[in-house]
């Protein structure tokens, strides 16, 4: 059976762009026989939607998880580089969603559009719901792109923006983890490889700076999208007590992370409250069911997560690499 927009599960909430969602005629239908029959039809609809949610499939756990991704986009998962969050491996490429505290909301955000290179295409497995809440909202960038003040985009547009990373011991995530080794002249040349300045501090830590685009083109359908992490990343999107925390340790261009305007200069909070506001208008959620299965657009559709009580338990994957 295939379910349109207009007949989606209950749990659905918001004003954006409902997903594509598709389910079996018999609960618990193996899933991958399932990707390879109407694979084609698949694409297209993650295209239209930017997200996709497969339920009430036999998935076969974190295995059967693995094979999603390969029967879907034809290759194994890719392995987490230049991390900017804690999580932890399950099996493989497969990882736990980002392990933050379940009192805490993830803003919405389009993975690693930060780096050079990025997946094209996520993956979110359902092994456990949460008790209350802990959806993972969407937002279609499209409808974001539209929403913010042309005066605001012209000014990402000609200056791009920019990411400063300060790994200093103690706070977030180590150097180590970041970039999967302990050898500096490795960092050193993975950093020129993909355009970050990377510079050692006095104290042993490291900071890195790269300048990137707020506007890409999707690379099939041409449409223009707001993909980057400037508002991720901003200082003002920290919960106030964090972000006044961090402040009275750190000045802004030492934070863990913040962002700016490309040429360096500071991004006023106003626009960042602006440019929140767009994704919220944009965003839609649903209740998690176990099994489960979400498949994203990451150049289409942001991601995000709400505070849960409960065991929640999600499995991740990235896959088909692309870049600027």
């Amino acid at each position: 059976m295939t379910i349109t927009s207009e007949e989606v599960p209950a749990g659905w909430a918001g004003s954006g762009t409902v997903p594509g969602v598709r389910r079996p005629d018999a609960p618990g239908t193996g899933i991958h026989g399932y990707i390879a029959e109407h694979r084609a039809e698949l694409r297209e609809l993650l295209a239209a939607r930017g997200a996709l949610l497969l339920r009430g499939f036999g998935v076969g756990g974190v295995d059967g998880f693995d094979g999603v991704v390969r029967a879907y986009s034809g290759t194994p998962p890719l392995a987490y580089a230049e991390r900017s969050s804690p999580r932890s491996t399950i099996k493989g490429q497969v990882y736990t969603s980002t392990d933050y505290p379940q009192n805490e909301e993830i803003f919405l955000h389009n993975e690693n559009s930060y780096q050079a290179v990025w997946p094209r295409t996520l993956y979110f497995y359902c092994v456990e719901p949460p008790a209350t809440r802990g959806a993972t909202p969407l937002a279609d960038i499209r409808q974001v792109l539209g929403a913010i003040d042309p005066q605001v985009r012209e000014e990402f547009e000609r200056r791009g923006w920019q990411v400063v990373r300060n790994f200093h011991a103690g706070f977030g995530v180590p150097w180590q983890e970041a970039f999967n080794t302990s050898d500096k002249d490795a960092v050193v040349a993975y950093c020129k490889e993909r355009r970050i300045e990377a510079e050692w501090r006095p104290d042993g830590g490291l900071r890195t700076t790269a300048v990137r685009q707020a506007v890409h083109r999707h690379p099939v359908s041409g449409e223009e999208v707001w993909f980057n992490h400037a508002t991720f990343f901003h200082v003002s999107t920290l919960a106030p007590e964090v972000g006044a925390g961090l402040r009275a340790i750190f000045a802004d261009e030492d934070l863990p992370t913040n962002t700016f305007y490309g040429d360096g200069a500071a991004i006023p909070d106003e626009v960042t409250d602006h440019l929140r506001a767009t994704y919220r208008s944009a965003a839609v959620r649903f209740d998690w069911q176990r099994d489960d299965v979400l498949v994203v657009d990451n150049m289409l559709a942001a991601h995000a997560r709400e505070p849960y009580t409960g065991p929640r338990r999600i499995a991740v994957a990235m896959a088909e690499p692309s870049e600027a």
